[in-house]
């Protein structure tokens, strides 16, 4: 799995999640339950991970929308 996105604002997650998915890419969101140890502040980024195989595809997919990712 590679990290694709890395970010505090689950709307940016959210809308990732779907364009992706709508692309037939299965998106994983780590650290999405660290809220409970930081005190919901929203301090720790949550990561979007993606197979390897579609990397390059989600890649695209973000650029195209406007979303930046982590290279």
């Amino acid at each position: 799995m590679r990290e694709l996105l890395r970010t505090n604002d689950p709307t940016v997650i959210a809308w990732a999640s779907a364009l992706l998915e709508g692309e037939g890419i299965e998106p994983f969101v780590l650290d999405v339950h660290m809220s409970a140890l930081e005190g919901s502040i929203g301090i720790l980024p949550r990561r979007m991970m993606v197979r390897d195989a579609d990397h390059f595809r989600a890649s695209a997919v973000m650029r195209d929308n406007g979303i930046p990712i982590e290279s």
